[in-house]
């Protein structure tokens, strides 16, 4: 079974945290939601209260096969919004990969050929624009994790493929 931490925090979307956490449990991986600050519960963008297992402190003491972080950089990378232009980009960690990333961050890209993109696979890197590809997202880690059929009986069990 692979562990997957997703960190939250105050002002994290919604959609894109929930919509990980939901997926990934339904494929029964499991997920550690982790509070970035000081209580368990959040508030997110939408105002939406959120309740994470732990704190961050207490689950950088475990080991996990991926990060995702909603909004934010991700580790075995999954990658969201923003963060392809402004995270991984600067550190070199898209050098010769494609990816996309949220519509006004793209000019930030060195390759620009897949921004248009909802979501970018290249070898170790998912990459999506924002949190209507949450889904698409979603399902592509699971494929990576799981491979495609797992991906295609979970798509089919939510009625999206």
């Amino acid at each position: 079974m692979h562990k997957i931490l997703v960190p939250i925090a105050d002002g994290s979307e919604e959609m894109e945290a929930v919509m990980i956490i939901d997926v990934l449990r339904r494929v029964k991986t499991e997920v550690v939601v982790a509070s970035v600050g000081d209580n368990l519960e959040i508030v997110a963008s939408c105002k939406v209260k959120l309740v994470a297992d732990m704190l961050l402190d207490e689950a950088t003491k475990l080991s996990y096969d991926l990060i995702v972080l909603p909004r934010e950089l991700s580790i075995y990378y999954r990658a969201i919004r923003a963060s392809p232009a402004l995270v991984l980009e600067p550190h070199g960690l898209l050098m010769g990969k494609k990816a996309t990333a949220f519509p006004t961050m793209c000019e930030k890209m060195s390759d620009t050929s897949e921004v248009e993109s909802r979501v970018v696979v290249d070898g170790k890197v998912v990459t999506r624009r924002g949190p209507g590809t949450s889904l698409e997202f979603s399902l592509a880690i699971v494929e990576k994790l799981l491979g495609h059929e797992k991906a295609l009986e979970i798509g089919k069990a939510m009625l999206v493929v």
